[in-house]
């Protein structure tokens, strides 16, 4: 008889990745649009730690707010 295979559910991380670090800053120039959602599922973060790191890399300067709806906020690089 076979074993029911298990799905492993991965939690996401409570820990941003550094906004200062030169890999991160590149990594994100790459992207064309930035959304909560985009950061959230390329740095494997939740949805609430993304939106606060965009808003930190806001106040940095390293990118632009472009719009907003009415639940998200739309950046892009500089």
């Amino acid at each position: 008889a076979k074993e029911p295979t298990k799905l492993e559910k991965k939690i996401a991380g409570v820990t941003p990745p550094n906004p200062r670090d030169e890999k991160v800053i590149r990594e994100i120039q790459k992207m064309r649009v930035l959304t909560p959602y985009t950061i959230a599922s390329r740095f494997n973060i939740r949805l609430s730690v993304a939106k606060d790191f965009l808003e930190e890399l806001h106040r940095q300067g390293v990118i632009t707010h472009v719009s907003n709806g009415r639940h998200i906020k739309i950046y892009r690089p500089t």
